[in-house]
């Protein structure tokens, strides 16, 4: 039987999705039986003693975290070793990597379809992940000819919060408004929470916020509830598993690295600013996103704006450089995705819903907006494998 020492703290969202992919790859090709040792273990026994117990236990492969402590004793272990998380790039362990700059462009991509010029990013000075999601985003703003900031620090807690919040404090202030913030994950998302409504900040009208990794405690904790970047976390565990199994059944140790795509923005209180200054446009903008179940038409529209239907069709185009048609299709579309990946709706009903009459239509739009079937997408992205 494969025996797996997990020396992973799974507090955060991001590591019981990953562990909850492991462990379904494992119930499918095992039974696999995972071990844990406790936190004050290596204070108490040392870096020897861990190495001591994995013999003992006959261990095939060790699941690490590295993040607060060093692991590098565990290149004495000729098994494989697998980082969930790492300061650097290095080749000496198996570990996740690929879209980190994903996450980053997926970011930009979406504040400057709200018409941002400024575009800011707080990163860990620690972690060569949020370095990569910071340069992805980087490189996207300045596609868009945006006005790029950054700023970035070490983890924050107890007495550490208490004597850096100053600085981060004082870089909010001084961004200038509005601005979109990427923050290099949920937690230091909600650090910036925190310090605006200490500066007066406003959240979402002046400073718009998305984290990573969609750690719904977290996000809900702030006010307003934080935006956040998806990413497939349980994919990424189970494919951590199966990378695993050919590496023990073949007394293997090769390093590896497991890709964790970006997926979609899930969409809460922190981002619904535009920056937009025309109040009909907004307006506009507004009971689209309100009514996009409706057959929506421009004929809806200059109804409860002031403005001809020309007028409101050069100046939507204006304000958020898309056709106000393509505006109507693209939120159409993330209605349908997020029907696709939250429920085991048939194509059908989930075209009726979003407000056509054309299964056919609806899967043509779908590919072309998304690059995937309906079903291809729903595969690849939806966490509970809907059929």
């Amino acid at each position: 039987m494969i025996k797996i020492l997990v020396l992973i703290d799974y507090a955060t969202e991001f590591s019981r999705r990953f562990l909850t992919g492991l462990i379904r790859y494992s119930n499918e090709r095992g039974p696999w039986n995972f071990y844990r040792l406790p936190a004050y273990y290596k204070t108490l026994f040392g870096e020897e003693g861990i190495l001591e117990r994995i013999r003992e236990w006959e261990i095939d492969a060790v699941l690490a975290q590295w993040e607060y402590e060093e692991v590098g004793f565990l290149e004495k272990l000729d098994i494989p070793v697998f980082l969930q998380s790492y300061k650097d790039e290095n080749d000496r362990f198996s570990r996740i990597s690929g879209d980190y700059k994903g996450a980053g462009v997926m970011a930009a991509q979406f504040f400057a379809k709200r018409r941002f010029k400024n575009f800011a990013f707080y990163g860990n000075k620690d972690f060569f992940w949020s370095k990569e999601r910071a340069e992805g985003y980087r490189q996207e703003v300045e596609l868009y000819d945006g006005n790029y900031y950054y700023f970035e620090s070490e983890v924050l807690h107890g007495t550490e919060w208490s004597g850096s919040y100053v600085d981060l404090g004082n870089w909010l202030l001084s961004l200038p408004k509005p601005v979109g913030l990427l923050a290099c994950d949920d937690n230091f998302a909600l650090q910036v929470s925190e310090m605006c409504k200490i500066n007066n900040i406003d959240i979402p009208n002046e400073l718009a916020l998305i984290g990573v990794d969609n750690d719904e405690l977290i996000c809900s904790l702030s006010y307003p509830s934080i935006s956040s970047i998806i990413t497939n976390d349980e994919q990424g565990g189970y494919d951590t598993g199966k990378m695993l199994h050919y590496q023990i059944m073949g007394k293997m140790n090769v390093p590896f690295n497991i890709n964790i795509e970006s997926i979609r923005i899930e969409h809460r209180k922190s981002t619904e600013k535009y920056n937009i200054s025309d109040e009909n446009i907004l307006k506009a903008v507004d009971y689209i996103e309100k009514n996009i179940t409706e057959n929506l038409t421009v004929d809806q529209l200059i109804e409860i704006v002031p403005l001809s239907r020309r007028s409101l069709e050069i100046k939507f185009r204006e304000a958020l450089g898309v056709s106000l048609y393509q505006f109507i299709l693209d939120k159409k579309m993330d209605y349908v995705s997020d029907l696709l990946l939250n429920t085991d709706k048939d194509l059908l009903d989930i075209a009726i819903e979003a407000g056509f009459n054309d299964v056919r239509n609806v899967y043509r739009l779908f590919k072309k907006n998304k690059g995937y079937t309906p079903m291809e997408y729903r595969k690849k992205f939806a966490e509970d494998n809907y059929p």
